[in-house]
């Protein structure tokens, strides 16, 4: 996990950052990793980083050059007209909270968006699902284009090997991601909830208090 920079913070984020895809590693380059790009990491009691605690982190881009992806269950105290008063257009009526989506770049803004065009994604991830882009001339348009607008400050990074160290020391628990897991209003309960669906020894994990002396 790559350290937060000083400084900033979801109440700061002011600009929408442009999402560019790590590039793809050429045949024969993956040395055997498979990209979890698409996948839910879970994290794993190993992991005592506050920034990272209980996290379940939605991998946006895994490649052999890095990793980056948003945690979906932090969600901010302060609203998206708040945080960023120009995209107040997205979040619709309803003015949901902006989430948290990690420590690296906390005053940058990343949408992630389900999209009736998918080509109108300045990236997509899988399927309909992908990234907003930074400028868009026809707001009108667009927003009725997309369905489901989730909003973060900040994002989750990974270096060169970093994520696959981690994963060999069982820091993280891997489950496919579902789309109510992306867009879930149950954030509280998500990590507990993603570890039951995996079954068996996950569900006792599941049942855990934040703090073991309480067990």
């Amino acid at each position: 996990m790559v350290a937060p920079p000083a400084g900033g913070g979801p109440a700061a984020a002011v600009g929408l950052r442009t999402i560019r895809r790590v590039p793809s590693p050429g045949v024969g380059q993956n040395g055997g990793m498979e990209s979890l790009r698409g996948q839910l990491l879970i994290a794993s009691p190993k992991i005592v980083d506050t920034n990272f605690r209980r996290v379940v982190v939605y991998m946006a881009e895994h490649t052999e050059e890095g990793a980056m992806g948003l945690v979906l269950n932090r969600p901010a105290e302060t609203t998206v007209t708040e945080a960023v008063p120009d995209l107040g257009w997205l979040a619709g009526e309803d003015d949901t909270a902006i989430w948290v989506g990690g420590p690296v770049s906390p005053a940058s803004v990343i949408v992630l968006a389900e999209f009736d065009d998918p080509a109108s994604a300045a990236l997509i991830v899988e399927g309909d699902l992908g990234f907003v882009p930074a400028e868009i001339d026809d707001r009108d348009t667009f927003a009725a284009g997309v369905r489901r607008v989730r909003i973060f400050a900040g994002h989750a990074g990974w270096g060169p090997g970093q994520l696959e160290s981690e994963l060999e020391e069982d820091s993280w628990i891997l489950e496919p991601a579902r789309r109510g897991d992306v867009f879930t209003a149950q954030s509280e309960t998500l990590w507990s909830e993603v570890l039951r669906r995996k079954g068996r020894d996950y569900v006792l994990l599941a049942t855990m208090p934040m703090d073991p002396s309480l067990n």
